[in-house]
């Protein structure tokens, strides 16, 4: 008796979808059904935490104190909007697939619908990489090259780096609209991304060039924090005496490399997956497209491993825009200052426990001794 193909929902936590003979597509039949709450609340948090994060930014950046993070802020404030326009444009699109019986069909005959998906996905997945990626380099020049960053970097050449890449990203997004590339219909039928399909040179040239700009973010991202790490750690090595201005200049120094390194780490841990898969397919002249069509015994193959994995991975970099603003959420300098009061009360109860707990000993110790 031959097994049932296992319930693989799709990217968004999406049914799967399974070919019929007739070459229609219906919801697997006989696996759970996944409740239309699981995106609805995605992008309720999604929304909630960059219009938090908005705000934020909005009131920081109007603070005189914070003169000097300006350029920062922005870079923030991009994310956070860019993030928060990629779930208001992306998630409607996949309850409205939950709500049609998980039936792409249904929501898009003419498939105008699937390539703005794919062309959604692709803007909202290189705009936050390279913008994280402008903020670790401005925090580089700001802490290894400070009369350099005082001199030239004002917030209007901020502003200019952050439109040309909301200018240029769309730009390279839209090649596929141009012949150049092409959105397709994903694996198990419930959302569309960038074809890799071999026999198409210019889909295999797009998908190449999405995949290497994203790693190349990710590595010049990873590359500055490493380099600002190892500046404040020389800083902070210093014998020099450290006066208030210079002290305030480390504190939000320090904030800012903590809110950097957690954007870094979600970026990696949500896109390093994606990237390096389209990376190996393409290589290796396999298409996602292939993954259709898997039937019970084709289960164990490594063609539907990699399908199962990369759908894994597709999941993680979608989380990318909810985790984001939470991140500078809960690294902000007043959860910060709870934090390590808490620990520092927790660290005094913990020795004061410990002197009562050696003088009760030393107590019984004399008594025995008398």
């Amino acid at each position: 008796m031959s097994r049932r193909p296992l319930c693989q929902p799709g990217p968004n936590g999406t049914e799967p979808m399974r070919p019929r003979g007739n070459g229609t597509v219906r919801s697997a039949e006989g696996c759970g059904a996944v409740s239309v709450a699981f995106p609805l609340t995605m992008m309720i948090t999604g929304i909630v935490g960059n219009a938090l994060a908005m705000l934020l930014v909005s009131r920081s950046y109007r603070a005189k104190e914070n003169r000097r993070k300006r350029s920062f802020l922005l870079c923030i404030g991009s994310l956070a909007l860019t993030d928060l326009t990629g779930q208001l444009l992306t998630s409607p699109i996949v309850i409205a697939v939950y709500l049609s019986d998980r039936v792409w069909v249904n929501v898009d005959p003419s498939g105008r619908l699937c390539t703005f998906f794919g062309f959604s996905m692709t803007v909202f997945g290189l705009c936050p990489l390279f913008i994280a990626s402008v903020m670790a380099a401005e925090r580089t020049l700001a802490i290894r090259a400070p009369h350099c960053y005082a001199s030239h970097m004002k917030t209007r050449v901020t502003k200019a780096v952050l439109l040309g890449i909301v200018l240029a990203v769309p730009a390279f997004a839209l090649l596929p609209v141009a012949g150049l590339g092409r959105y397709a219909l994903q694996w198990p039928g419930t959302w569309c991304f960038i074809s890799t399909e071999g026999h198409r040179p210019g889909s295999v040239l797009f998908a190449s060039a999405f995949a290497g700009l994203g790693l190349f973010s990710l590595l010049v991202t990873v590359a500055c924090n490493l380099a600002t790490i190892e500046a404040l750690v020389s800083r902070c090595r210093s014998k020099a005496a450290a006066s208030r201005s210079s002290k305030q200049w480390g504190r939000i120094a320090t904030e800012t490399l903590l809110q950097l390194l957690g954007i870094m780490c979600v970026l990696s841990a949500c896109w390093s997956p994606l990237l390096v898969t389209m990376l190996k397919m393409i290589f290796s002249h396999t298409s996602f497209e292939s993954c259709k069509g898997f039937s019970a015994e084709t289960q164990s193959s490594e063609l539907y491993k990699e399908c199962n994995f990369f759908l894994t991975a597709v999941r993680l970099a979608s989380l990318n825009q909810i985790l984001d603003p939470w991140v500078y959420l809960l690294l902000r300098k007043i959860l910060l200052q709870k934090f390590c009061q808490a620990a520092s009360a927790v660290s005094k109860c913990s020795n004061n426990e410990w002197k009562e707990r050696s003088i009760t000993l030393s107590d019984e110790i004399r008594r025995t001794a008398a």
